[in-house]
Order: structure tokens, then sequence, then C-alpha cells
């Protein structure tokens, strides 16, 4: 029988300071979860992801582990919830914490490698010199249009199709701002900048996904109990041999949020479930599918209410 749920995880720009912390002191068995955690990364994860501060929580090499851990745990918490997702799909860094639920990838091998994975994007670019901005109200070609035009500036690319009326770019910070004023000429209402510290999904990211592949490749891959809809093309993949050459691929490409959302709606989901820290999923979710039903699990109200509109 099809459930019709499926369940989607955060990236970068969902962190915040207490995140977690209140579904942690509701289950305290999750604590588990942090200290693990906190053995493989060296440091307290538990410590950054309750206290902060945000200028650390917000650097690449933490945020990475930080989000993971914490949407771990929300999925924890969850379970051991009866249901079985039609497919998983995770936005940039929530891609592996999906192949965690979907069970190709070990707890433990996710939090190694997204923490070397982070800190291969810190190096790939000096600090300081890239940008990310979000751009509201043009259509996908249209900022394309627009990076293509900076180029003269310098490496900027749509690096996130969001949903529609929502492109994210990035990029080398004097082309990113050049592309933010040509896209103004061409009816983009808004443009915000993000609190991601390096231009990731842009070919300035190659360095990072050459260095990554060599880890991806010593992991132990299983297939996948479910499809995972990927970022890179927005097509399912379940064999655990395709999943390394996508994750490589994640990396200097554009993310296609969008067309993900819509390959999941395809295959029977009905109910999207947003796990881990923020809602910024769910608010793209409804613009994309606005007939989906749209839950989240990211403190104990919003568990309690998702559970029991599951049925669970």
């Amino acid at each position: 029988m099809n459930s019709g749920v499926g369940f989607v995880f955060p990236g970068q720009g969902s962190q915040s300071v207490g995140m977690g912390k209140a579904l942690c002191d509701a289950f305290p068995h999750l604590a588990q979860i942090y200290e693990e955690a906190s053995a493989i990364l060296g440091y307290d994860i538990a410590a950054l992801c309750f206290n902060g501060p945000a200028e650390t929580l917000n650097l690449t090499e933490h945020t990475q582990p930080a989000l993971l851990v914490s949407s771990v745990a929300a999925l924890r918490a969850l379970h051991p919830a009866t249901i079985t997702p039609e497919a998983v799909a995770g936005h940039s860094l929530g891609e592996y914490t999906a192949l965690v639920a979907a069970g190709g990838l070990t707890f433990r091998d996710a939090v190694a490698i997204v923490q070397k994975r982070g800190r291969y994007m810190s190096e790939a670019v000096p600090a300081g010199t890239g940008a990310v901005a979000a751009l509201l109200g043009l259509a996908a070609e249209v900022v394309k249009e627009a990076c293509r035009e900076a180029g003269s500036a310098g490496v900027v690319q749509a690096a996130n199709f969001n949903s529609p009326g929502q492109v994210v770019i990035a990029g080398e910070k004097a082309a990113v701002e050049r592309a933010i004023e040509i896209a103004k000429t061409k009816g983009c209402k808004k443009a915000v900048p993000l609190p991601v510290s390096v231009p990731v999904h842009t070919p300035l990211m190659q360095k990072a996904a050459d260095r990554l592949a060599a880890d991806l490749a010593s992991i132990a891959w299983t297939d996948l109990r479910m499809p995972l809809i990927n970022n890179a093309e927005a097509k399912p993949i379940v064999k655990a041999r395709d999943i390394q050459a996508s994750l490589v691929r994640q990396l200097p490409s554009s993310v296609l949020w969008e067309d993900s959302v819509k390959a999941m709606a395809a295959t029977g989901v009905k109910t999207f479930v947003e796990i881990g820290p923020g809602t910024v999923l769910t608010g793209l979710i409804r613009r994309i599918v606005p007939d989906a039903t749209t839950l989240n699990v990211n403190d104990p109200k919003s568990l309690e209410a998702t559970r029991a509109a599951l049925g669970l």
C-alpha cells in the first residue's frame, strides 16, 4: 500500500542557534546521537547547535554536520513511527541526511563525510571572496541570462532552482553583485544575501568535488530502501553504485529543487514531511505543489502535529 508520504531534509541556511534542543529535552535518548557525532567530529556538536555562537555555527564546515545531526535526531524522534516514505530528497547538504533515512549511508559515515565536505568547500574558495543571494520574482531563464551577462566580472551561476520565482545565485563576490544589478533591470523584485559562507553549486566547487570523490569512494554504500530524488538531475536513484557519482556531481552543479519536488509528486507523494531545523523547504513546496499537504518535524509541537496528521 502506498503511503503517499515523502520525507525532505533541509540544507544550509536552515541552521539557527538552539536548533534541536527542545526535541532533545523532550526525548533524552536523542542525546546519544549528538554524543556519537561529537566523538567523530572532535568537538561538542550539541553545545554548538544548542548554544552557538552563530558565527561558528554559520561556518560551512560546522553548519553541515550540525544540520545533519539535528535532522537525524528529528527523524529518530518521528520513529518508531510505522511509515515508509514513497521517496526522499534533501536540499544540497540535506541529500546526505536523506541517504541516511533511505538506508544508503550509515549515520557515522555521514557525519564524517559531511565534515570533510564542509572543509573542502571552505578551502576551495578564499574566505570573503564568494557570495550567495536569493533572487525573487524572476523566471529561471531570466536569472541564467543575468548570470551570463555578469560573467565578465567573474564566476556566477544559478545555484539553486528553489521554487517558481525563487532562484539562488552564487559565485565570486563582484560577479554576484553585478548579476544582482542586471537582474534588477530585468524585473527582479528583491535580492536577499544568504548566510552561506561559500559559493556552493558553482564551478568554483569542482576542486572540492574532486577531493570529496576519493572519500566517497572509500564508503560502503547500500542500495536504498526507497528512491532518492537527487539534486543534480532530479531523477530517482536506488542503486548504491549511482549514489557516489551523483554526490560528486552535486557540488559544482545547480540544485534542481523545484524539479525534484515535482518528481516526488509524480511518484505519488501527496504529503511532504520536512524533517530537521526550520521550515524553509515547506514554504518552497507550497509554491511548487500548492495542493500538497506539508508537515514538519523540528520541535515537540510539530512532531505531535505531524504524528496526528499521519495517523501515527
